[in-house]
C-alpha cells in the first residue's frame, strides 16, 4: 500500500522534474532573480558560511530589513524556515483543545490543518460572495467572535481570492480582536503585489502577528525563508521550544538580505510583468462563455477564476491542463470544501510565452474537460 504522503511526494517529483511544465499552480515566482541576489548567495557558499549555525532568531541585518519593509520599528522579528514553519509553531504553541481558530472560507488549508492538529476548532467564515466583493466584512467578524476565539487567521492579500483589505478594515479587525482577547495572525505573504498594504502589527502590536515570506515576491520558494514579526512577549511565548533553534539556512538569509536591499531596482519589473500577464489571462477568461475573474485587478500574483457557469468542474479542468497541455493550475477543492465546484486559481508570475500558450489552450481545454476523466489524483 502506498501511503498518501508518499503518493503526494511522487506527484510533485514528477512536476519538479518536468522541464516543460508551466508552473502556474503554487503562486511561485518564476521570473529570473536579480543578479545581486544570486551573487550574495554564491559569496556565502564560496566563503563557506554554511559550516556555522545561524543565530536562532536570524541574522540581525535581515531581521531589521524585514521590520523596515513592514514599516515597524518596535516589533521583534524571528527568521523561519519559510513562513510555514512560523505558522506551524504559533498554532501548536498558542492554540489548545477547546480554542476556536477563525479564518475565511476559502482559506489556506495548511494553516487550517495545523490548527486542527493542535486541538482547536476551525470556524470558517464564508466570503466567496460577489455582493461582499469576496472579502471578510467587519460585521461578519463581529458575529463570529466568541469567548473561545483564540486566533483569527487573515491572509491579506487573500489566497486564493486576490483581494486586499483597506486600512480602516485592518484597524477594525485589530480592534475587535483586541477587545475579544483574540490574536490576529496577519499573513502578509503577498503584500508586495498590492498597491497598498496595512500591517495589523502597526495598530495592535501586543495582539497581532505578521507572517512574512520571500517565496512569492522574491522568487525564493525552494530556499525556504520567511519570518514572524510581533511583540517581544508573543515571540518569547511561542519560541520556548523553537523548531529551528539552530537558525535558518544562512545562504538563504544572505539572498533575502540582498533581495530587500535591491528591491527598488528589480521588483517593479516583476510587478509590471505579473500584472501584464494577469491582463492577458483575464481577457482570455472573458472570451469563454460562463467564466469570470472573481477579483480584478488582483492584489496578488494569481487570479481566482470562476468556471461554474461553463459547466466544467474545476478539478476536471486542472486535470486536463496538467495531463494534456503541461500546465499546472489549482482547483478550488485544494482550499475549500464549500466552494470546491466554483473556481480555479491561475498563477501568473511566469514567463509571458507560457501565459500566451495557456490563453491559446483555454477555450479547447474548457470544451474537452467536460468529458475528461483524470488518470491521476491532484494534490
Amino acid at each position: 500500500m502506498v501511503r498518501k504522503f508518499e503518493e503526494k511526494t511522487k506527484f510533485f517529483q514528477q512536476l519538479f522534474d518536468n522541464s516543460k511544465l508551466a508552473w502556474m499552480g503554487q503562486n511561485t515566482n518564476h521570473f529570473p532573480n536579480y543578479e545581486e541576489i544570486k551573487t550574495a548567495m554564491k559569496k556565502s557558499i564560496d566563503d563557506e558560511e554554511y559550516h556555522k549555525y545561524a543565530p536562532p532568531m536570524g541574522l540581525e541585518e535581515l531581521r531589521s530589513a524585514i521590520a523596515e519593509d513592514l514599516g515597524v520599528t518596535d516589533a521583534t522579528t524571528w527568521i523561519t524556515d519559510g513562513a510555514t514553519v512560523g505558522l506551524y509553531q504559533l498554532t501548536h504553541t498558542l492554540l489548545k483543545k477547546g480554542d476556536e481558530f477563525l479564518t475565511t472560507d476559502p482559506g489556506y488549508f495548511i494553516t487550517i490543518n495545523f490548527a486542527r492538529h493542535a486541538g482547536a476548532t476551525v470556524v470558517g467564515i464564508p466570503v466567496y460572495r460577489k455582493e461582499q466583493e469576496y472579502r471578510l466584512e467587519v460585521e461578519q467578524l463581529k458575529e463570529k467572535l466568541t469567548s473561545r476565539t483564540r486566533m483569527l487567521y487573515l491572509v491579506d492579500p487573500n489566497n486564493p481570492l486576490g483581494c486586499v483589505y483597506s486600512e480602516s478594515e485592518i484597524k477594525a479587525f485589530s480592534d475587535l480582536c483586541a477587545d475579544n482577547g483574540t490574536l490576529l495572525v496577519h499573513d502578509s505573504t503577498y503584500k508586495h503585489f498590492a498597491d497598498n498594504h496595512f500591517s495589523a502589527i502597526k495598530y495592535s502590536l501586543e495582539n497581532s502577528i505578521a507572517i512574512y515570506s520571500f517565496s512569492k515576491f522574491a522568487g525564493m520558494a525552494g530556499l525556504r525563508i520567511g519570518a514572524v514579526v510581533t511583540s517581544d512577549a508573543i515571540i518569547e511565548d511561542f519560541t520556548q521550544a523553537q523548531v529551528n533553534n539552530l537558525g535558518t539556512n544562512v545562504v538563504a538569509q544572505r539572498g533575502a538580505i540582498a533581495a530587500l536591499k535591491t528591491k527598488d531596482k528589480w521588483f517593479n519589473d516583476v510587478l509590471k510583468a505579473t500584472r501584464q500577464n494577469a491582463s492577458l489571462v483575464k481577457d482570455a477568461i472573458y472570451s469563454v462563455n460562463g467564466a469570470f475573474v472573481a477579483v480584478y485587478p488582483s492584489s496578488t500574483n494569481f487570479l481566482c477564476v470562476d468556471v461554474k457557469g461553463t459547466g466544467v468542474h474545476p478539478e476536471s479542468l486542472c486535470s486536463y491542463f496538467l495531463e494534456k497541455t503541461n500546465f499546472f493550475i489549482r482547483h478550488a477543492g485544494y482550499q475549500t470544501e464549500l466552494y470546491k465546484d466554483r473556481f480555479v486559481k491561475i498563477s501568473v508570475s511566469v514567463p509571458e510565452p507560457q501565459i500566451q500558450a495557456f490563453c491559446e489552450h483555454l477555450p479547447t481545454a474548457i470544451e474537452e474537460a467536460r468529458k475528461f476523466t483524470a488518470k491521476k489524483p491532484l494534490f
